[in-house]
């Protein structure tokens, strides 16, 4: 689809990522953007329309909808993460709440805008995935899983809505520098980066992007003899 004329919602916008991603549209001549977030005073981008829009609140979700019925592109970019493996005694509780917000959340918000899309003409549906999605090593147990069950669902929603014509794409990535990320010690990709590539593939009709090499030598990696998923022999 196209982003000059488009009227887009970015999820979790006021900062990272979803920061990014306003910016981008806006320069590639987006009609209007929606900032959603918990705080809308904590939009502080100029040229976005600042959305209250808490995504584990159902009742800010269905009023979303109703405010920004214009919507053409729905960009899913709200997440949480928390480092730790499934062996530790709050694993439950964690994986519960980031499941929360990863995975029922995007699917509340999807299930919400679908028919929004579809009455302005079919549109998109971008999700913000993760090289999470695919490997689990256990130091970011609770937020990989989540991110496996967003991919599924992404899946999902890419057959359920193309009797609509909505493109929905899934959007993987390694390391973004971002407050996610503060003080993990790894390679990062800048999110103006990882979001230009997301557009572009969004703009080619791509239903799927893999913004970055480390993503796209995990993602080949899967039909291996060793997997990538699996451990890797020294």
């Amino acid at each position: 689809m196209n982003i000059e004329n488009a009227t887009v919602l970015v999820t979790g916008a006021n900062r990272g990522i979803g920061l990014a991603f306003c910016r981008a549209l806006l320069a590639r001549g987006a009609r209007k953007v929606y900032a959603g977030a918990r705080d809308p005073s904590s939009v502080t981008l100029p040229g976005v329309q600042a959305l209250r829009l808490d995504v584990n609140q159902p009742a800010d979700v269905q009023a979303a909808a109703r405010q920004a019925a214009d919507v053409t592109l729905l960009i899913n970019n709200a997440g949480i993460a928390q480092p730790g493996g499934f062996m530790l005694a709050d694993s439950e509780d964690t994986t519960r709440r980031l499941f929360e917000t990863n995975f029922f959340a995007m699917l509340r918000v999807s299930q919400a805008f679908a028919p929004v899309l579809k009455a302005n003409g079919g549109g998109g549906l971008l999700n913000v995935l993760s090289i999470a999605s695919w490997v689990n090593g256990g130091e970011l147990a609770a937020y990989s899983a989540s991110k496996a069950a967003a991919w599924s669902l992404t899946n999902a929603l890419r057959h359920e809505l193309a009797a609509q014509r909505t493109q929905v794409l899934g959007l993987h990535m390694a390391y973004v520098d971002t407050d996610l990320t503060r003080g993990l010690d790894a390679p990062k990709s800048s999110p103006d980066d990882i979001v230009s590539r997301a557009l572009d593939g969004l703009e080619a009709g791509q239903h799927e992007v893999l913004a970055d090499a480390l993503t796209q030598q995990i993602k080949q990696g899967m039909t291996a003899p060793v997997p990538s998923y699996l451990p890797q022999s020294a």
